[in-house]
């Protein structure tokens, strides 16, 4: 039931499925988050950066999962470091992947309440896109990815569609001096930066599932490349419109950026509503594929059926999404599920995959 082999998926979806997880809530937020820590035109260059740190991690966790075809991380983690430790880290990635799905949810009620939905009780916002998010993932990955294939043409049209149409407002003098103030800036904004990538530590449990795992390698950098692009574009497209000094005034510079021109003669002649659009299907995309691997976690943790474990998990993420008391509460947990995400994915598969191989070592020097 947990592994079938109906729950293969190709490559492309794989890659697919890392690219929905990393875009989301970093599309509106980069921009200001990344602003505020480098205070300098050159954020291009620390995004740039950020999004080469997240290729190198992502190939070591996905090193790491091909030491263990067919085994998600919740399977393998004992062989490595034992059953008790091997369990307790994966419950803590199961924890960090039901906070994670909290406030993707939180974040499209709040995105949503302000610009579209003024009024309109947390619950009543919350409700349906959590059941909707259950209804897709008791199907099994295969539907999850299917979705996703639908959802990343469209984000990308829109996304660019949108974002060109804003280059009337767009000012080069803004985005110069290149390095004005020296590298420092921009090696300071760089921890940000690659935390707007997390999303790849999918590829942790997604090799299990594939139909070609050797090929894992080729899905995860394809699958950070792309979002690497979209944020490129955005902080270039934000600053280069709003400037450095009036992107870090703003809560979601991305959205203000779409909202300060209009171009007459058209259907439709303000275009956040199209932003809006591909940035909810990417939270959606995002809290599905978190929601899902965590109910998987504890279903192969504790070898039972996953379906329980979906349903049973519901309230929990309900329960999560209703902790921030508003905006600022929000992006406090943004930053702590980054900072978990940093230790738990930038050093522990790195770890774990020294362990492992020192392990192979050892026992093939007794043959």
């Amino acid at each position: 039931m947990i592994l079938s082999p109906k729950d293969r998926i190709t490559t492309p979806q794989a890659a697919v499925v890392v690219i929905n997880f990393i875009l989301g809530s970093g599309i509106l937020t980069l921009p200001r988050v990344s602003v505020e820590k480098v205070k300098t035109p050159d954020v291009w260059i620390t995004v740039i950066l950020g999004g080469l740190i997240a290729m190198m991690a992502g190939v070591i966790i996905v090193k790491l999962s091909q030491q263990f075809p067919e085994k998600t991380f919740y399977q393998y983690s004992g062989e490595i470091v034992g059953k008790w430790v091997g369990g307790l880290l994966s419950l803590l990635i199961v924890c960090y992947l039901l906070i994670t799905s909290g406030f993707q949810v939180r974040s499209m009620v709040e995105v949503t309440g302000f610009y579209l939905l003024e009024g309109t009780p947390i619950w009543a916002s919350t409700m349906p896109f959590i059941w909707i998010g259950l209804y897709l993932i008791i199907g099994g990955i295969n539907p999850i990815a299917r979705l996703f294939e639908i959802i990343l043409p469209i984000t990308v049209i829109l996304f660019l569609l949108v974002a060109f149409m804003s280059f009337g407002i767009f000012e080069m003098d803004n985005l110069r001096p290149v390095l004005g103030l020296g590298v420092i800036p921009v090696l300071k904004g760089i921890k940000t930066t690659a935390l707007a990538y997390t999303g790849f530590e999918i590829m942790l449990f997604l090799p299990a599932f594939m139909k070609h795992p050797n090929k894992a390698v080729k899905a995860v950098l394809v699958g950070i490349s792309i979002p690497l692009i979209f944020y490129v574009i955005t902080v270039i497209m934000v600053i280069g419109a709003l400037s450095v000094d009036g992107v870090v005034t703003r809560t979601w510079p991305s959205l203000d950026l779409i909202r300060s021109f209009e171009i007459h003669g058209l259907i439709f002649e303000r275009f956040e509503s199209l932003l809006l659009v591909i940035w909810i299907m990417q939270i959606f995309s995002s809290f599905t594929i978190s929601y899902y691997v965590a109910a998987l976690g504890l279903a192969q943790l504790f070898k039972k059926n996953i379906q329980p474990f979906m349903f049973g998990l519901l309230p929990v993420i309900y329960f999560i999404s209703m902790i921030p008391k508003n905006i600022n509460d929000l992006f406090k947990l943004g930053d702590m599920v980054g900072y978990i995400a940093m230790y738990l994915f930038g050093l522990l598969p790195l770890l774990l995959l020294i362990v492992s191989r020192w392990k192979v070592g050892k026992h093939e020097a007794k043959l």
